[in-house]
């Protein structure tokens, strides 16, 4: 059992780094993505307030590694994709570093908001968005009726302002 005050953190570190190091390894197959996400893992469980005793150190461990390792696959899917449609406009339209970064960031923003939306909710909102999709063509694609892709796309709008004004916030 291990109490996480500054002191256990340092004691689960030198108990368990290791093996979440090689546990993140096997998973990913890159030494420095596995280091990055131990890394990660340990400043994750610092930064929470923890007011417990961890009983099994390496399941909680895992459960927070999972977490970190989902995050980091949806941001280099997304990384990828952008580098595809990038790699498709001609060089004096790329962004800057600083921009590509901010870019990726915004991306994975958008689309940890509208992975919480149902996926039929979520398509109506992208077909029209980013597809221009008028509702009625939605409507055919997705075999819905009108009213209901309207619903959707309305849904989608109040679901990203109301996100939008707790940020603010």
């Amino acid at each position: 059992m291990v109490s996480l005050s500054q002191h256990g953190v340092a004691h689960l570190y030198r108990e368990h780094h290791s093996w979440i190091y090689q546990w993140l390894y096997h998973r990913l197959g890159n030494s420095a993505d596995a280091a990055d996400l131990a890394h990660d893992t340990f400043l994750r469980v610092m930064v929470r307030e923890h007011q417990y005793h961890i009983e099994q150190p390496r399941a909680y461990l895992t459960v927070v590694a999972k977490g970190l390792m989902v995050s980091w696959f949806r941001r280099k899917h997304i990384e990828r994709n952008y580098l595809v449609l990038l790699a498709e406009r001609s060089e004096q339209t790329h962004p800057s570093t600083e921009q590509h970064y901010l870019i990726i960031e915004t991306l994975v923003e958008i689309s940890l908001l509208l992975e919480d939306l149902p996926h039929e909710v979520r398509l109506s909102f992208l077909y029209a968005q980013l597809e221009g999709l008028k509702y009625q063509d939605i409507a055919d694609k997705l075999n819905l009726s009108l009213s209901t892709v309207k619903r959707h796309v309305k849904k989608a709008y109040l679901h990203c302002l109301t996100a939008m004004m707790d940020h603010d916030c």
